[in-house]
């Protein structure tokens, strides 16, 4: 008897685990149907998630370039800013006050903070998106991995399937 904590066979699959190959043609079916759903699912989450993270980074460049100021792009000392009402109406304004701005942390709740702090909270958001990103890539990798594993087995018995009743209508003739 193999000591605890040790597997008592590297050959042994995990539990749970089911050969793909003892499935049926109709369980492959709804097993890679499944799978196209949650990568579906997947891909537009990782989509929504770097939007997200585009905006967090365009929230940086405005405090950077609006409040702050910029002297390549000359608004370094200017108060005349255009404040974005849409993503493309912008209505002109002035700066009340270059070091403190207002930052939304979510669900409609806005906090004053210095520029440097906004700052600094846009880029942890940023920074938490894209390990939650990177996180999110390996576990598509991993789905696509097994979807193709799904629709390999799925093939191999449609083959298989073809080739058998081909046979047995062969036979059948002679």
């Amino acid at each position: 008897m193999p000591p605890p904590n040790t597997p008592a066979s590297s050959d042994s699959p995990p539990p749970g685990s089911v050969n793909i190959n003892s499935l049926s043609v109709p369980q492959l079916r709804a097993l890679q149907t499944r799978l196209s759903s949650e990568l579906e699912h997947l891909t537009t989450s990782h989509a929504k998630l770097r939007a997200a993270q585009l905006k967090f980074k365009d929230c940086v460049r405005s405090i950077n370039e609006g409040v702050i100021g910029s002297q390549k792009k000359g608004t370094d000392g200017k108060d005349d800013i255009l404040v974005p009402l849409t993503s493309s109406l912008y209505v002109k304004g002035k700066l009340a006050d270059r070091e403190k701005v207002l930052v939304d942390v979510g669900t409609g709740f806005y906090v004053e903070k210095t520029a440097s702090k906004a700052i600094e909270f846009y880029e942890d958001k940023v920074k938490g998106l894209e390990t939650n990103l990177t996180e999110l890539e390996k576990i598509v990798q991993t789905k696509s991995q097994q979807q193709r594993l799904f629709e390999d087995a799925l093939r191999q018995k449609l083959l298989a399937e073809g080739a058998g009743s081909s046979a047995t209508a062969s036979a059948g003739a002679g």
